[in-house]
């Protein structure tokens, strides 16, 4: 199929349906055969996340430690869903952010669960990083990001969502899936590098030190400060070039792209009863005890 084209209105519109046991929208999955045959080169790096665990922030990271230095106008002058675009919606042709601006290594970004992802990434021995996120702050994340992104069905109340959430009824399916997913093929794939929400809030520094190693990045000590302080949640909610306020498809009346960036939020929004449900819910899929992901933040 050529690649998928959708009218605002439509957007809005635009129903979860099951595919191939995940749920999605048409505005995900109407490319899927051009995604699917997407040419990966060695150094492309792909990074890979369940919606709002992260990936705007680790883009940001990964593009000042690429570009920051040899391409410093791309951060002033070129939205960052440009410079590291979404992998569901680039192809069949890659587009270039901006003429003269370096394109090598690509960075990519995708919600995808991992056996979604293009087999070209692990035949290239793509680097592959992967962010998790505390799952009840993940909840109440996608939950305002789908009251203003113009791209995702209408979430509804708190109470329905809550629900829909554990039942992954939600873009992109389970949130279980996702992460154990993704874990699991961490476990056999030494170019997957797994990463936390929560260890990025409590030390960016040590986990971008761990991102270059595994990239095999030597960044100078003020380049590394540099990004560290730069890559700050209200630094990167008040800069136009990664708060996506130049996004035609976000609705700032209703909300904010970039809202909180805390852990622990959701005790702002889950009732006793919801989080003694979603516990035990939680129990019963998060069973694989080498992937410990904090509930209790």
């Amino acid at each position: 199929k050529s690649s998928y084209t959708c009218p605002d209105i439509m957007c809005l519109l635009l129903p979860l349906f099951d595919f191939r046991g995940v749920s999605m929208t048409h505005f995900f999955t109407d490319n899927w055969e051009n995604v699917q045959n997407f040419k990966a080169r060695p150094d492309d790096v792909l990074i890979a996340t369940y919606p709002k665990a992260g990936t705007t922030w680790v883009s940001y990271i990964l593009d000042l430690l690429y570009f920051g230095q040899t391409s410093p106008e791309r951060q002033t002058s070129v939205p960052i869903y440009e410079r590291v675009p979404f992998l569901e919606l680039i192809v069949p042709k890659f587009r270039s952010v901006k003429s003269g601006l370096p394109t090598s290594p690509r960075l990519i970004k995708t919600h995808f669960p991992v056996q979604f992802v293009p087999k070209s990434f692990w035949e290239q021995n793509c680097k592959i990083i992967y962010v998790a996120r505390n799952a009840k702050d993940n909840m109440v994340s996608y939950f305002h990001f789908d009251s203003m992104a113009m791209i995702e069905p209408d979430p509804g109340d708190w109470n329905n969502y809550f629900q829909r959430f554990m039942q992954g009824k939600v873009v992109t399916g389970s949130w279980y899936d996702h992460v154990n997913g993704w874990w699991k093929k961490k476990q056999t794939s030494p170019n997957v590098h797994y990463m936390f929400y929560e260890d990025l809030v409590e030390d960016t520094g040590r986990e971008i030190d761990k991102l270059c190693s595994f990239l095999g990045l030597s960044p100078s000590e003020d380049e590394r400060k540099r990004i560290t302080g730069g890559v700050q949640f209200d630094k990167m909610k008040k800069n136009n070039m990664t708060n996506y306020s130049t996004h035609a498809r976000m609705d700032f009346k209703t909300g904010s792209f970039m809202r909180k960036g805390r852990v622990g939020d959701w005790k702002n929004h889950f009732t006793v009863a919801q989080n003694e449900e979603f516990d035990e819910d939680y129990k019963k899929k998060m069973k694989d005890p080498t992937l410990q992901l904090r509930t209790d933040l």
